[in-house]
């Protein structure tokens, strides 16, 4: 299954109004487990900077919600959001501009080739390293545009059914993907390879999680994938699911698991 077309039209409900835009944010940041387990990480590295001046990039900043959500906690620090997607790059800047937050900025990249040296001191990767082939390159570039002592943060799928493959005769449920998710050990050892001094990586979407994404993201993606007249079942089917998906999100950002579906991934310049 394509996102693509899914993201089309949600983006043209929700960019109608910055309003909407911020509901759809909020919306995200309560149904998405990956928005709980990256805010929470987030927070931990916040602790002693909120008042510091610091330089952030959101490396493939999609929809924008994770540079929204930075933005919001501190107005020293300085965010450069990239992503090779002109239209939703406008999208954002439009946003953003719009609700007076001056610290932000959104710009077309492409990570196989985006190096700023010694530039940043957090750098953000969501759901990104997925979707891109020459992962070690894009790894040594974010070293390099880091700053000594700066910090990489990645969330991504494992390769324990990650992108919802199951099998070796099933495919990815996310066609976008390249690989169907990183063996724990084995983007630890890209990372260092990439150049990085310290390297820790822990799962996410344990059992709890995995249940959780099927019922607020894989079967309603589904639904509207058969027809856009899902649109108007969403808000009943959300109703009956949302408290288990809210108590299952919960459960899974605050356990420890031996394996999951993600991973989060924190490496240090």
């Amino acid at each position: 299954m394509q996102y693509d077309p899914i993201k089309r039209v949600l983006g043209d409900v929700f960019n109608k109004t910055p309003f909407l835009r911020r509901v759809f944010y909020n919306l995200l940041d309560l149904l998405l487990l990956r928005t709980w387990h990256v805010h929470k990480e987030l927070r931990a590295w916040a602790v002693n900077r909120r008042n510091k001046e610091q330089h952030i990039l959101d490396a493939g900043s999609g929809f924008g919600q994770y540079t929204y959500y930075l933005s919001g906690m501190s107005t020293k620090w300085n965010i450069l959001a990239v992503d090779v997607k002109e239209e939703q790059v406008s999208d954002c800047n439009h946003f953003i501009r719009s609700i007076g937050r001056h610290n932000v900025l959104f710009r077309i990249a492409d990570l196989v080739k985006y190096r700023e040296p010694n530039s940043y001191d957090l750098v953000l990767s969501v759901d990104v390293m997925e979707h891109i082939e020459e992962d070690v390159q894009v790894f040594r570039n974010i070293h390099a545009s880091l700053r000594p002592g700066g910090m990489l943060l990645i969330s991504t799928p494992s390769d324990q059914g990650g992108s919802d493959v199951h099998g070796d005769n099933e495919t990815s449920f996310i066609e976008e993907h390249v690989r169907d998710g990183y063996n724990i050990q084995e983007i630890q050892d890209k990372l260092r390879l990439a150049g990085f001094r310290k390297v820790e990586a822990r799962y996410s979407y344990g059992k709890p999680g995995q249940i959780s994404w099927r019922l607020s993201m894989k079967y309603p993606l589904l639904m509207l994938g058969v027809s856009k007249i899902f649109f108007l079942v969403l808000p009943f089917y959300y109703l009956l699911t949302f408290p288990f998906s809210l108590l299952l999100n919960w459960m899974d950002v605050n356990g420890k698991y031996s394996s999951g579906t993600g991973l989060i991934v924190k490496a240090w310049r």
